[in-house]
């Protein structure tokens, strides 16, 4: 069985690339040199320094296989070839929380990336919201699930 592609924009893959790049030709040559001091503070049975950098190398290592593995199956979404009649991967969606006036203005992001960041506007596509926006067009009111209960959102803007 194929995996499932993983959807990114131009400046998702630039990030985990950079992301990558970083934790092998810099954090784990500090994580080794820890590790090296460490050892050299004795008995390592009861070494918590040694302890600590071994598990900070084994949170790195998982990282590293991680982006790697989206990397492998990493679908660039060209930006150009979309449209504003519905919601999209890298769409820029303005909604309004039915009720109120409360707008707010998200970027639809691939979840596999690093590029989620709610505070900085940007969702995924499996968020609870990016979910519920996808395929959608303007005008359209969906419904979220949230711990407070069922929100209504309707889709006030579309663009790129």
């Amino acid at each position: 069985m194929a995996a499932k592609p993983t959807m990114l924009t131009a400046e998702g893959l630039k990030n985990l690339e950079e992301e990558l790049a970083e934790l092998k030709n810099v954090k784990r040559k500090e994580i080794a040199e820890k590790i090296k001091v460490a050892r050299s503070y004795g008995d390592l049975s009861e070494n918590s320094e040694y302890d600590d950098a071994k598990n900070e190398q084994a949170i790195m290592e998982a990282r590293i296989a991680t982006i790697e593995s989206i990397l492998k199956t990493a679908q660039i979404i060209d930006e150009s070839e979309t449209s504003n009649d519905k919601v999209h991967l890298t769409s820029v969606v303005t909604i309004e929380m039915v009720g109120t006036d409360r707008q707010m203005t998200y970027k639809i992001v691939g979840s596999g990336s690093n590029e989620t960041n709610p505070a900085q506007g940007k969702i995924s596509d499996e968020s609870p919201v990016g979910k519920a926006l996808m395929d959608r067009c303007v005008g359209d009111v969906v419904e979220v699930e949230t711990p407070g209960g069922v929100k209504a959102f309707k889709i006030l803007e579309i663009s790129k």
